[in-house]
């Protein structure tokens, strides 16, 4: 039996989160679990922010601590949850991110193919259900979004859950980006439930607003910075070259479980029980050390890209409201290329451009209703007074190009 003083998490932001019982410590105390303290909540925002080096670990605890919060203020207002069912959320909400790989969303796009971290989670969560004697059921019913009790499910995955309250908030105090923060214990105590649906109470529709506003602003200013956009491109056209020279048959150093990964094309089909195994040991510690190794390499592409990374050298970057002009692009693509004595694929690793999307309000999915005074259910986006509301409902693309400092 762990002793009663490893039951509480001393939090930055919330002070001591209590762990509610043996089942969620143990859980907790798992090697799949304990992999999140290894897995940088914000990738390499760090790269802009300094003090973004808090991990998954925190942040799914934090998750689980407002959780707590809603379940507590839930079944004050009347509304019906029961033992299994608060079971249920909290293993939900403890485990939805546990399916990340190294530096968080790099991954997903560089060595494993058609697959993203909530698919992973799952797997994740079904292996541990085998392993806990199927007491996760109702947590895969929940997290996959088939309780009948819609709002537990929204609690886990909506617009307005316990995961986004916290990285908000969380995410804010490490970057030092005071717009970000938000009242989350205000937001909870506003929450209620109508015919099965979560709803926040019309008292808190100004919270609601700073939450999306907040929202907004951390997407732009924090997630989407070009500079940790940039570095996010150059980690993952990094691996995506060690994994093309592996398979033509270059030897590279890593270790053994990022080599596994490297040298085998995996997709959904492909995850089985020992792809997770793999998988549960893989961390941000594998990918600094390869491109430590890796900056030493032979080959140009590889050697360069790890260099950038690791001296924060990265590539110029412009962002936009339209598209880059083609000649501009082709100019810079061609002086590199011949300065350097490069083939077209090779270049493309260095000089490219796409967009990025983001809208903080989605009136078409999961919409936040304010249940008015007289009892009448409103979208968020209507109810609002704040014109700036109904902006965030559009979808904001912007346009970006990288390329080498040298080749301007």
């Amino acid at each position: 039996m762990p002793s009663k003083k490893l039951k509480i998490f001393n939090d930055p932001i919330y002070g001591f989160i209590g762990i509610p019982n043996m089942r969620i410590f143990n859980l907790i105390a798992d090697p799949y679990f304990q992999r999140l303290r290894r897995i940088s909540q914000m990738g390499l925002s760090y790269l802009v922010y300094p003090g973004a080096h808090h991990t998954r670990f925190h942040h799914a605890l934090g998750s689980m601590h407002l959780m707590q919060q809603a379940i507590q203020l839930l079944r004050f207002k009347g509304i019906a949850i029961d033992n299994e069912e608060e079971e249920g959320l909290l293993t939900a909400i403890l485990l939805h991110d546990i399916g990340h790989g190294p530096f968080s969303h790099a991954m997903e796009h560089s060595i494993v193919e058609n697959i993203n971290h909530e698919q992973i989670s799952l797997l994740f969560m079904k292996a541990l259900n085998a392993k806990f004697n199927g007491s996760l059921t109702t947590a895969i019913a929940i997290f996959t979004g088939n309780h009948p009790k819609p709002f537990l499910n929204q609690l886990v995955s909506s617009q307005l859950d316990m995961d986004r309250m916290d990285y908000l908030k969380r995410d804010s105090f490490y970057t030092g980006v005071a717009e970000g923060n938000i009242n989350a214990e205000r937001l909870i105590t506003m929450l209620n439930v109508v015919d099965g649906n979560l709803v926040v109470e019309e008292k808190g529709i100004y919270s609601v607003e700073k939450f999306l506003m907040a929202r907004r602003f951390m997407y732009w200013q924090v997630y989407l910075h070009k500079t940790g956009l940039v570095a996010e491109q150059l980690l993952i056209r990094a691996l995506k070259r060690a994994k093309e020279l592996l398979l033509m048959g270059e030897t590279l150093s890593c270790s053994d479980t990022l080599y596994f990964f490297l040298s085998h094309r995996i997709s959904k089909a492909d995850f089985n029980e020992e792809v997770l195994h793999h998988f549960s040991l893989l961390d941000d510690v594998d990918i600094i050390a390869a491109l430590k190794q890796w900056r030493h390499t032979s080959d140009f592409v590889l050697s360069t890209l790890s260099t950038m990374l690791l001296d924060r050298q990265l590539l110029n970057i412009k962002l936009k409201g339209k598209p880059p002009a083609p000649a501009r692009l082709q100019k810079y693509f061609e002086q590199f290329k011949q300065k350097n004595g490069l083939t077209d694929e090779e270049t493309a690793y260095f000089v490219f451009s796409d967009k990025i999307e983001n809208k903080a309000y989605d009136q078409e999915r999961q919409n936040i209703y304010i249940l008015k005074n007289n009892g009448k259910l409103i979208d968020v986006a209507k109810a609002s007074d704040h014109l700036n509301l109904r902006a965030l409902s559009k979808t904001v693309t912007k346009y970006y190009m990288c390329y080498p400092k040298d080749a301007v």
